[in-house]
């Protein structure tokens, strides 16, 4: 049973501003505890339940303190609806410079609001080796317990930065290409298309902001031939890459 100061922390960083405030995250389920724990990211606390305990034994770190509850204690701490694994805290990355390199291809999301979809595309980023994700500041935290779990792992891969997008994009070098989705925009099929620039994804029900809508170089489009109104955001995002990358 954990104490009623560690349970405090724990509920608080379900919560943005106390993330940032102690620059912690936590990471829930077994999967993405073990993926932590072997990674370099700095851990605080583990907290897992007995059976669990046994099976990652090896992977504990002996500085970082553990706590044994039980299944029903863990689901209370934590915001899965149930948890019968782990639940660990974890420090939150030092960011890395952002420079953007010919030759590499960045993936930046412009309001995309679902912490699911912010976690799958950065689980999309990992699989296809992206230099890192660029959130705007109106997404869906990266670092929230839903993002963190979609992630699958890939959080501890994937370098990650929120930046105010449109500044950001303006400021990068006129060569650069910034791709965007849109419905307007040349059939993704009919291109060859290397991997280097950004890729910019945004809302599924909004699309682009307009300011960051000016700073593409080019519009791409996925043609449907169904009757659905669009595509959820990482699917559209995992056949847009798939474009860049067909030729590799």
């Amino acid at each position: 049973m954990v104490s009623k100061a560690v349970a405090k922390y724990v509920h608080a960083l379900h919560l943005k501003k106390y993330r940032l405030r102690h620059a912690a995250f936590l990471v829930e389920g077994g999967k993405s505890v073990k993926e932590l724990l072997s990674s370099g990211l700095l851990t605080e606390r583990v907290i897992v339940t007995s059976d669990f305990a046994e099976k990652i034994q090896a992977q504990l770190p002996p500085a970082v303190p553990v706590d044994i509850v039980t299944e029903d204690e863990l689901t209370k701490l934590g915001t899965l609806a149930n948890n019968t694994t782990a639940l660990a805290i974890a420090r939150l990355p030092q960011e890395t410079p952002l420079q953007p390199k010919p030759g590499s291809l960045l993936l930046a999301l412009d309001q995309v609001r679902d912490p699911g979809n912010v976690g799958t595309l950065i689980r999309l980023a990992d699989w296809y080796g992206l230099a890192g994700v660029i959130c705007s500041d109106t997404c869906a935290d990266p670092w929230a317990p839903k993002t963190v779990a979609a992630t699958m792992g890939s959080f501890t891969r994937v370098p990650v930065w929120q930046r105010e997008l449109p500044g950001w994009l303006q400021s990068l070098p006129p060569e650069l290409p910034i791709y965007g989705a849109d419905l307007h925009g040349e059939n993704v099929h009919r291109l060859t298309l290397r991997p280097t620039g950004v890729l910019i994804m945004g809302s599924e029900s909004h699309g682009l902001t307009p300011e960051v809508e000016a700073c593409l170089t080019q519009r791409l489009h996925i043609p449907g031939r169904g009757q659905a109104e669009s595509l959820n955001v990482a699917v559209s995002a995992a056949i847009l890459l798939d474009n860049f990358y067909r030729n590799e």
